[in-house]
């Protein structure tokens, strides 16, 4: 990679004789030589030497030789490591100019909503002055950087908002990774392609990695709708779930038969927040709901709310796991500490 950062300050003197107009010409000379068939890898040594100038005039900011070994380490796939402070915003400027070269669009994926709207703002005068548009996904809300936008509202300085897909239809485009899970389940249900929202797929740059990719991974993201069926089975199952008495609570290790055996109706598994019925708990729960066969197929819907029940009871605590809001139940999401409403 240093026969790389060698060319790319080897370029530096050119960039600083440019003017700032000329400066932002290059991204459309670069786009082209894209567009004509030219590789990222091919533009990249000029591209980065173009985004370092960008960043040293509007932010008073030169990304260092190991930064740009870092943006390179980024554009290739892998991960790059760095410490809090070493500027991991700014390296990701680097890669992210690159790809959004091609105008198929680049994500930046950040842990939380501030972080994604910090970042934009941030960066977005690099951006701005290379002719590149910057969009934000919030929550309920979605932006494009405009820094001729004026609000009263100081968290949202140069900040427009726009809609959905007009955000997903900038050539950068900073949100969760939450957002983009849900975006992109949404768009699989829609009936039609005007009503998509996001675009192909092509490039991202992920935040805090280990968390997103490992911790987080573990949460699904599911989308889910109001069920057809009268609500009355919950209120059935829930009078009962009470009346069960719990046989042990496992802190490490999986359920095993042995341990399904214990005296009492159900087993806790803490480790894989699980909860297992035992041979007397199916017997319980047959008495209490008047059924022959807990297991039937007939049955399917009642075994399903019964162990829906025992988990909601067993394992989540009231504004630990989940808090009241407004008359409705809103999930803490476990690893930010962040509610997540809808």
């Amino acid at each position: 990679m240093m026969p790389v950062v060698a060319e790319i300050n080897a370029l530096e003197p050119t960039m600083q004789a440019l003017d700032d107009a000329a400066l932002r010409g290059k991204t459309d000379d670069l786009r082209k030589r894209v567009a004509d068939g030219d590789g990222v890898e091919e533009v990249l040594p000029e591209a980065f030497a173009v985004c370092r100038e960008a960043a040293r005039r509007t932010l008073s900011m030169r990304h260092f030789d190991v930064q740009l070994i870092g943006g390179m380490v980024l554009h290739d796939g892998t991960i790059a490591e760095m410490a809090t402070g070493e500027g991991k915003t700014l390296v990701a400027t680097l890669p992210a100019y690159l790809n959004a070269l091609t105008g198929k669009g680049v994500h930046i994926v950040t842990v939380n909503d501030y972080l994604a709207k910090r970042d934009a703002q941030w960066m977005g005068p690099l951006c701005h002055a290379l002719g590149l548009s910057v969009g934000v996904i919030q929550h309920e809300a979605s932006f494009t950087y405009d820094p001729a936008y004026a609000t009263p509202d100081i968290r949202l300085t140069a900040l427009r908002p726009i809609d959905r897909r007009a955000a997903y239809h900038c050539d950068i485009t900073y949100g969760t990774n939450n957002e983009f899970g849900f975006d992109y389940l949404r768009d699989n249900m829609r009936f039609s392609l005007d009503e998509l929202v996001q675009r192909p797929l092509h490039y991202a740059i992920v935040d805090e990695v280990d968390s997103i990719l490992i911790d987080e991974a573990r949460t699904p993201l599911i989308i889910s709708g109001p069920a057809e069926e009268s609500t009355e089975l919950y209120y059935k199952i829930d009078r009962i779930i009470p009346k069960l008495k719990r046989a042990a609570t496992i802190v490490e290790g999986k359920l095993s038969e042995i341990e399904e055996q214990r005296e009492g109706d159900y087993i806790v598994d803490e480790k894989s927040r699980a909860v297992s019925l035992t041979e007397q708990g199916i017997a319980s729960c047959e008495r209490l709901l008047n059924v022959d066969n807990l297991y039937d197929p007939q049955h399917i819907t009642i075994l399903h709310h019964v162990q829906q029940a025992l988990r909601a009871h067993a394992l989540y605590r009231r504004d630990v796991d989940y808090v009241l809001k407004d008359g409705e139940v809103i999930i803490v999401d476990e690893f930010t500490g962040r509610m997540m409403p809808g």
